[in-house]
């Protein structure tokens, strides 16, 4: 069967088309990386402090990431909607995402439940043996949270040409290895300098360049 030529006004409405998609492919405010560059930041942070000054809150300081779910399924589901043209890398990019989100539980819920299986035979361990802070899989937990903090940020940053954002993956992979060698009230400054170099700046840098388009729009 032939091929249809296309006439000179469907061409043309094909590349109008074409130049709509590529201007709301990535239509993000911003917003979604900031809160999580500002949530995992702080949390590392009063981590950090907990450790290195001996206290702890009454409650745990990381159910904060799971509140901040709540905002982050509002923020999808605007930005989706503005979204004027959906592409089949969006929906691998979201694919990436939800791996990753997954990913963290996953490893999340594995430090725990081997965290509350192995205290008993570690506490004995030390009190036999007399060597405290006994390397285990828990120890390292932070460097396996960590790079997988650089794997959705490196493809997203290198799929959508932003270098800003791939460079914050990498770092969360170099952050990720140096973690091996440092002690764990260390591991979460490493953390917190990940989130806000793969997340939080990236995030301000998206808001900026996005509330500058709203405004020439407007114009």
């Amino acid at each position: 069967m032939p091929e249809k030529e296309l006439t000179e006004q469907e061409s043309l409405l094909i590349i109008q088309q074409m130049i709509n998609r590529a201007k709301n492919e990535f239509v993000d405010t911003g917003i979604g990386p900031i809160l999580w560059g500002a949530v995992i930041t702080f949390c590392s942070i009063v981590q950090y402090l907990q450790l290195e000054f001996n206290f702890k809150l009454p409650v745990d300081i990381w159910l904060l990431t799971i509140a901040a779910l709540v905002p982050q399924i509002i923020i999808s589901i605007k930005e989706r909607k503005k979204r004027k043209a959906k592409g089949w890398d969006s929906d691998v990019m979201s694919y990436v995402w939800l791996c990753f989100g997954i990913g963290v539980f996953i490893v999340s819920f594995i430090n725990n439940v081997a965290s509350e299986q192995l205290n008993t035979f570690l506490t004995d361990y030390e009190e036999i043996t007399g060597k405290p802070d006994v390397p285990h899989f828990m120890t390292f937990g932070t460097s396996y949270l960590m790079f997988l903090y650089g794997y959705p940020t490196i493809v997203t940053g290198a799929s959508r040409k932003f270098k800003l954002m791939t460079i914050g993956g990498i770092f969360c992979w170099v952050a990720a290895l140096i973690s091996v060698f440092t002690v764990i009230k260390f591991d979460f400054l490493l953390m917190a300098a990940s989130a806000t170099l793969a997340w939080l700046i990236p995030g301000i840098v998206l808001r900026k360049k996005y509330l500058l388009h709203i405004d020439e729009n407007n114009v």
